[in-house]
């Protein structure tokens, strides 16, 4: 079977061939670092991150670049607020604390780093050089007002909205800088003018005067600067649709570039039946999130629903996606138990070979991971069966390997160094509770020899009332948070 993947530009499901055979070139829009990041961030980051992960399994050589737009208005205007609030912190600071605070969040869900993660200031080059080659062949001017900004030319564009399917005439205004001095309302800053009222350091020197880029010309320098003037996959949030990537595909396309040969787009996040948005203050912040649940739980929740799907959270979510994974966990630990072989994550990485047909259907058929966890979970209820009724024979150690090589394309492997203290029992990870609870079980195991059933039950309901569960097997006595 060949990799399916849905092409936003075509509209359809289309097998994926890579440029280069083997070799796969990914550039993902990155955060715009204006303020802390929130739940679609990490959705966003994560989506990528799940399918770089099955184009390694599946043997690919994967280049992955993710920018960071590190200058843009709303980091001077966030920066200017905050100044004149009583801060002192320059725009360039905030741009950096920020990222950090992304780079954090995206690290504690297990988000590989990408093969490079340019900033949008240390490409101005680039992006001058873009612009330039626009001018010359007809497609971008300078402000008709004599002023140091450049614009392309939409209607010199005949392919303009093939993206997202739309007709130049039907289309908004740009709204992505001031109308003065534009040949039309609909054409989009390639550079900005200086203007008096902003940070010097927020501006460069280019042909046309003192400015800076706008925003959408950033992705289109970087992305060629590191993958070439065409590659194999450009993604990024359903949102970025349009205007930013609608833009992005002309201003490459117009300039001679074949720029992205598929276009991928993830869907958005829902909380109580609405867009999340900052001007409805229904945003969930990555730090809150990640004080909510386990990291590797929050992973799986956000991974959890088909990529292109809208991902509904509500304040069950995490409980729910909490007592999944810890069916999974149990079912590991299981095996563990029993003698039951598994890989070390470190050592080896899951190849085609390791998974079940029917998971690698599912990946293959554009990425369907919620299928894929079908698959899984079905396998972890045959392995318990099978640990119940013969402990750790061939057919258990076969399933266990697969859930093993299951969870570690989808990044979710709980023994996998990355998760850290995370990646401890279902039982909760503290070494003195598990040292105090193990020796409850111990004295019940006693109790239970001398036949003193009543004193055995005694301990399982303390522990039961205290939130934690046993579960009695052929040669051990297991437990859980309940």
């Amino acid at each position: 079977m060949k990799q399916r993947i849905y092409d936003t530009r075509r509209q359809d499901v289309v097998d994926f061939e890579p440029r280069i055979a083997g070799e796969v070139g990914m550039y993902v829009c990155g955060p715009t670092v204006q303020s802390a990041p929130h739940i679609g961030h990490l959705r966003s980051a994560l989506v990528y991150d799940q399918i770089r992960r099955w184009f390694a399994a599946t043997g690919h050589r994967v280049t992955l670049i993710r920018n960071v737009t590190d200058i843009d208005d709303k980091i001077l205007d966030n920066a200017r607020i905050a100044q004149e609030a009583g801060g002192s912190e320059p725009w360039w600071g905030l741009a950096y604390r920020i990222e950090r605070d992304f780079t954090s969040a995206y690290d504690a869900i297990g988000i590989l780093p990408p093969a490079y993660e340019p900033r949008a200031t240390a490409n101005i080059a680039e992006m001058i050089a873009i612009v330039e080659l626009l001018i010359a062949r007809g497609h971008a001017y300078q402000a008709e007002d004599g002023s140091a900004s450049v614009y392309f030319d939409t209607g010199s564009w005949p392919a303009y909205g093939e993206l997202t399917r739309q007709r130049r005439e039907q289309m908004e205004d740009a709204a992505d800088s001031e109308p003065v001095g534009k040949r039309d309302p609909r054409d989009f800053a390639l550079w900005k003018a200086y203007r008096e009222h902003e940070p010097e350091s927020a501006s460069w020197p280019s042909p046309w005067g003192r400015g800076r880029p706008g925003w959408h010309i950033e992705c289109s320098a970087m992305a060629t600067r590191y993958l070439g003037e065409e590659f194999d996959i450009h993604g990024g949030g359903l949102d970025l649709r349009f205007p930013h990537h609608e833009n992005e595909l002309a201003q490459s396309t117009a300039a001679g570039h074949g720029f992205a040969r598929h276009w991928l787009h993830n869907g958005l996040v829902n909380t109580g039946g609405q867009k999340m948005s900052k001007s409805l203050g229904n945003s969930l912040f990555a730090h809150d999130l990640l004080e909510a649940a386990r990291p590797i739980v929050l992973r799986y929740f956000l991974g959890s629903a088909h990529y292109r799907s809208v991902l509904e959270f509500s304040e069950s979510s995490l409980s729910e996606a909490a007592a999944a994974f810890e069916r999974i966990e149990g079912f590991l630990e299981r095996a563990a138990a029993q003698g039951v072989p598994l890989a070390d994550p470190a050592v080896s990485g899951p190849t085609i070979e390791d998974l079940p047909v029917e998971f690698v259907a599912a990946m293959l058929d554009d990425f369907a991971v919620p299928q894929a966890l079908a698959v899984l979970h079905t396998a972890v209820r045959a392995g318990n069966a099978e640990l119940d009724r013969s402990g750790g024979s061939p057919e258990a150690q076969r399933l266990a390997a697969q859930v093993a090589g299951m969870l570690a394309v989808l990044g979710l492997d709980p023994r996998d160094a990355v998760w850290g203290s995370d990646a401890a029992s279902a039982g909760g990870g503290d070494d003195a509770l598990d040292a105090l609870v193990t020796a409850l079980i111990e004295e019940r195991r006693a109790a239970r020899a001398a036949k003193d059933f009543a004193t055995s039950d005694a301990i399982r309901d303390r522990l039961l009332a205290a939130g934690i569960a046993l579960e009695d097997g052929p040669n051990e006595t297991r437990w859980s948070l309940a």
